[in-house]
């Protein structure tokens, strides 16, 4: 927890030189009190005393009192502005971190989980230091300054108090050794809870399609049901903290006065008067040491969950970022558009198996490289580790003669226009969607959305809505079909005007007819671009100027269509089961 508090700016660590010196202040206001109403005790019980003196006694107590007020307003104020200053830091730092993780870095986490670390245990720490960071100044100053006031009073006072400060610290000490290896189970509970509520939400539609609201139901109720045992267990262990602080509290009252009757029973009738100013004031002091070990617990109630939670934090933003930019910040290539791989195999992290086994081809400028092969072939893997979602375990991928490790990412992905297999539309305008991002080529206009929507084969329908191009799409693009989603993510990549295109299955939700068509205009505008395609139909691929077979990780055919019926069995199957000799041999 220590460790973020680094992020806590110089303004901040102002504020709190401030906060401090004020609360120094506040509690010398406190601590001032009980004597005026020991002085006040005496004046009353003293012959021939003036009232003034009372009045004015009381005057500088009510005092003490409004200026104690006026001070903790301001010190939470300023605890409150730091606070949400720090968690605004970290939250940032946080979003920065989880956006430079690698795919695999991210699977790691858990997407779920990183939602709670940038939300709930951010809220956590805000919530420790706004109320943590007054408490935990304020009450040592009190509970020291009140017991050196004490100290000198009665030893049998003393005695009684540091019992009583031994029982709290002891309940408090059992209590986090019970409760804190539980908040880790909480933090990651909450992560399951999230988890389950946003797999029932992604697939709302397969959920209900299938009539399993129930399972959905008992799903999340089996994980609710642990989050809230779980809570229950340890609000019922604090639960014990608050009557013993009050039993504490009140027997050390009553102890004070039963030992001073005693000590003012057996004292000379000149000591009397002041031991009973000495006691009452010894117990204003006394409940002022226990309030702040009070203060103290109801932090340390927190400050366990806190800690966990910025263990968490601390797991994402130490996590070493396996894919790092490299040195070449400027495009001075003599090769543009060329893409070539080296003898590249790949294999995930602790994974046993290589799921790309020497991989090697080259796609020169203004070709169509085409992948097909069997579920889980590593057709996707493979075209990804072009924009450097993953880096390659073995050999080189290149783009436009360098090595990809050796680019900058901001520059390499400049190269690149990227339609993922997923469609994905952000809730913005259908321009916005377009325009997407930084091609570092300047800002996008409104007539290159047009044509990208155009040649996209996404214009007839988006010129049907109600305010067309500037229409908002909803999150995930729910308000629009499939085959729409995947048009404006194809028109997203146009627009970039990019060296090399890469379709991940992008076109899988077409009809043929659509397919046919916008592949043909593709053709057209990105005649001097390079596209790697991904495909399950042969149809989108068949006019491929180079077409790689992939099984099982390893390329078993090579080459354009017509060569590989002939000259590979894998490819020939895969046409079969799609397309018949006649239209295969008319292809």
């Amino acid at each position: 927890m220590f460790k973020l508090l680094k992020n806590l700016g110089k303004k901040e660590v102002c504020l709190i030189i401030v906060a401090v010196i004020l609360i120094v202040g506040m509690v010398a206001l406190e601590l001032k009190m009980p004597d005026y109403m020991s002085e006040i005790t005496k004046l009353v019980q003293t012959e021939g005393s003036h009232m003034n003196d009372i009045l004015k006694n009381g005057a500088y107590m009510l005092g003490c009192a409004l200026g104690t007020l006026a001070i903790s307003v301001i010190v939470g104020y300023f605890f409150a502005k730091i606070s949400a200053n720090f968690s605004m830091t970290v939250r940032k730092k946080l979003f920065d971190k989880v956006g430079s993780l690698a795919m695999n870095e991210v699977k790691q986490f858990s997407t779920s989980s990183l939602i709670t670390r940038t939300t709930n245990d951010i809220t956590q720490l805000q919530m420790v230091l706004a109320m943590g960071l007054m408490i935990s100044i304020r009450a040592p100053i009190t509970a020291i300054w009140a017991i050196t006031k004490i100290l000198n009073k009665s030893w049998q006072w003393s005695a009684a108090t540091a019992v009583g400060i031994l029982i709290l610290l002891s309940t408090i000490i059992a209590l986090v050794v019970i409760v804190m290896p539980r908040f880790k189970i909480v933090q990651k509970l909450i992560d399951r809870v999230n988890g389950v509520t946003r797999e029932n939400l992604t697939g709302i539609r397969v959920v209900r399609a299938f009539n399993a609201e129930k399972y959905q139901e008992d799903k999340f109720e089996e994980v609710n049901n642990k989050l809230t045992n779980m809570q229950l267990f340890n609000q019922k262990c604090f639960a014990i903290l608050s009557p013993v602080m009050f039993l504490v509290m009140y027997f050390l009252t009553l102890a004070i006065y039963f030992i001073g009757a005693f000590l003012i029973k057996d004292a000379l009738m000149v000591e009397k008067l002041s031991l009973f100013g000495d006691m009452i004031v010894f117990s204003s002091y006394a409940m002022q040491v226990i309030m702040s070990f009070l203060l103290l617990a109801m932090i340390i109630m927190m400050v366990p969950r806190a800690q966990v939670s910025a263990e968490r934090i601390n797991e994402v933003l130490d996590a070493d970022i396996t894919i790092k930019d490299g040195k070449i910040d400027k495009d001075t290539t003599k090769e543009k558009g060329t893409v070539e791989f080296k003898n590249v195999s790949f294999k995930y992290p602790d994974a046993d198996e290589y799921l790309l086994k020497s991989i090697s081809f080259k796609a020169e400028k203004g070709q169509t490289v085409a992948f097909i092969g069997s579920t889980g072939s590593g057709k996707s893997t493979l075209i990804n580790l072009v924009p450097r979602f993953y880096d390659a375990t073995d050999g080189e991928v290149l783009v436009d003669g360098v090595n990809v490790k050796d680019y900058t990412q901001e520059l390499l992905h400049n190269k690149i226009g990227y339609v993922s297999q997923k469609a994905v539309i952000f809730n913005d305008t259908i321009t916005n969607n377009v325009t997407y991002g930084d091609n570092g080529k300047g800002e996008i206009s409104k007539e290159k959305v047009k044509e990208a929507i155009e040649v996209a084969q996404a214009k007839d329908f988006v010129e049907k809505m109600d305010d067309q191009y500037e229409t908002q799409m909803a999150q995930s693009g729910t308000n629009i079909s499939g085959g729409q989603k995947q048009r404006l993510s194809i028109a997203r990549a146009i627009a970039r005007d990019p060296e090399i295109y890469i379709f991940d299955d992008s076109f899988s939700a077409l009809d043929y007819k659509t397919d046919s068509i916008l592949r043909k205009e593709l053709k057209k505008h990105t005649k001097d671009a390079t596209s790697l395609i991904v495909a399950q139909r042969i149809g989108t691929i068949i006019n491929s100027d180079k077409i790689i077979v992939l099984e099982n990780g390893e390329c078993v055919g090579q080459g354009t269509h017509k060569e590989l019926l002939k000259t590979c069995e894998v490819y020939k199957q895969i046409a079969l089961s799609q397309l018949s000799k006649e239209e295969l041999e008319n292809g």
